[in-house]
């Protein structure tokens, strides 16, 4: 068995598998903050909160996400139908990306490189492009106003990232 991992495609299987095994936790563990922020809220606002599917809405989670799958995707006139629908692919792929250098035991990481912390400055760095990509493939004219604008929102997150650090 050790010998088949010694191959190009047994690399790449437990590559695969090492990605799995640090992508699944870590959207879980996202879709949970978020239904422990929610509950928080609703909690703040002296109303339930999400307690429909499941004990304590601890299922919630899960349905939004069969929900947002199966949501038809609206698609303004006038816009690039295949910018409109790569753009967040792309963010939320480079988002997905950094966590291969980040060690989550002790020796462990997907990829362990000596350039770690290069890499995840190089990464976060080209989520920028998301946000521009939607903002030209938003408008059908005026591409010049809607780029102007994404650069104003991307100057503003890296802002208030760099304010709440």
């Amino acid at each position: 068995m050790s010998a088949f991992f010694q191959t190009n495609l047994g690399i790449v299987i437990l590559t695969l598998l090492e990605s799995l095994a640090l992508i699944v936790p870590l959207l879980i563990g996202v879709a949970y903050l978020t239904y422990f922020e929610r509950r928080v809220m609703g909690a703040i606002q002296l109303r339930k909160g999400p307690n429909i599917v499941g004990p304590f809405g601890l299922w919630q989670p899960f349905a939004d996400a069969i929900k947002m799958l199966f949501k038809e995707t609206i698609i303004p006139t006038g816009a690039d139908r295949l910018l409109f629908i790569i753009a967040p692919m792309i963010t939320f792929g480079l988002a997905v990306v950094a966590w291969a250098v980040i060690p989550v035991n002790n020796h462990w990481a997907v990829a362990n490189i000596n350039v770690g912390v290069l890499y995840l400055f190089a990464i976060s760095s080209l989520g920028v492009y998301g946000i521009i990509i939607a903002g030209w493939a938003r408008c059908a004219v005026p591409r010049r106003w809607c780029l102007t604008k994404s650069r104003w929102a991307s100057s503003l997150s890296r802002c208030l990232s760099a304010s709440a650090a």
